[in-house]
């Protein structure tokens, strides 16, 4: 874990909610100077803060709603730092929370060299980070619709389904109309056949805006990514946008961590004690590498032999979640490097 130090006259923790925030100012002693709540209004912040604005710093929790905040920092230049929201173990453990509470501890961790920090993204790129963000997710829900028609296929007793993968949903309904079931089950198969069909005009949609709108990442890094094969134009952008820059990871093991492609290790005294905080990092580039251990099969025979190997000598969960570490090691010296991809070297590695 990482902590955030500076050293100022005046430190700010912010207490951020949709319509209302409490700020708290403390001095470099921990002497209190301001402690209000007030309407989530820039304008109205900086002129409670102006007494403090000739050395400060501001601090919040990385909740759903801090974008403005940051934003209004950045154009008059003070600085602000986001709190991970997983690390802020002094606001969640105390006895008593409050609005009040939380806004004075995220100023005393600040002022004491305490804050773990989170990364505050760009305001030029996260508008198409986020739209990117939306389109995985109505990929995920019309994966779950078709997962929910087999379920319903199988409680009928229609074992031998046939194997599907980017059918539309005309083909789809072709494909499980010699299914015979009741008309209540046919029902909900039509349905989810109708979320199916409509999220399919949707997402051609938004893929269109996100390749028009992606104009401000690295567009060496990116051609770099396209030499992989089995990354197309959406993932490779995904991967991109969600790493923003190689150079936030120091080292491959952090970057690993944060893609979530490594075991959690929690032990004491050579107990383990489960895999609590499996959840820190991004749960994005965790799903675009998983994508990309299984894509990489199809365009690449070396591949598929090594991960047939590792299958055989692991079984298949850890091979191929062994698989994606790989291509997130792979990925980080790409960028790292400025090099393409070598299949030869990947699976000799």
């Amino acid at each position: 874990m990482e902590y955030v130090q500076i050293n100022k006259k005046y430190y700010c923790g912010i207490d951020l909610h949709a319509d209302v925030m409490y700020v708290c100012v403390l001095d470099k002693n921990g002497v209190l100077q301001f402690h209000h709540e007030m309407p989530t209004d820039f304008a109205r912040l900086l002129k409670h803060l102006k007494p403090y604005m000739s050395s400060i710093a501001i601090c919040a929790e990385s909740t759903f709603n801090w974008y403005w905040l940051a934003d209004g920092c950045a154009r008059h230049e003070i600085p602000f730092f986001l709190g991970h929201a997983l690390y802020m173990k002094l606001i969640h453990g105390g006895k008593a929370k409050n609005d009040r509470i939380d806004s004075k501890s995220l100023a005393d961790l600040l002022r004491t060299g305490f804050f773990p920090p989170a990364y505050p993204y760009p305001e030029k790129m996260r508008a198409t980070r986020d739209l990117l963000r939306r389109r995985h997710r109505f990929s995920m829900l019309r994966a779950g619709f078709l997962r929910h028609i087999k379920i319903l296929l199988y409680q009928q007793g229609h074992v031998a389904l046939p194997s599907l993968n980017n059918e539309k949903a005309g083909q789809l309904r072709e494909v499980f109309k010699p299914f015979k079931v009741s008309p209540d089950v046919q029902l909900s198969i039509d349905y989810d056949l109708g979320m199916i069909e409509h999220l399919d005009t949707i997402l051609p949609k938004m893929e269109w805006t996100i390749l028009k709108s992606a104009k401000y990442h690295d567009s060496h890094a990116l051609a770099l990514l396209r030499t992989l094969k089995g990354l197309g134009p959406i993932l490779s952008l995904t991967i991109l946008y969600e790493i923003h820059t190689i150079k936030r990871f120091p080292t491959v093991q952090k970057f690993s961590s944060y893609a979530r492609v490594v075991k959690v290790e929690r032990s004491s005294h050579g107990k383990s004690l489960g895999a609590k905080n499996s959840k820190i990092g991004n749960p994005y580039l965790r799903w675009a590498f998983g994508q990309l251990a299984t894509n990489g099969q199809r365009f690449y025979p070396a591949t598929k032999e090594y991960t047939q190997r590792l299958i055989k000598k692991l079984g298949k969960r850890k091979a191929y979640s062994l698989l994606a570490h790989k291509f997130a090691v792979t990925v980080y010296y790409m960028l790292k490097n400025k090099t393409a991809f070598d299949v030869q070297r990947f699976v000799a590695a």
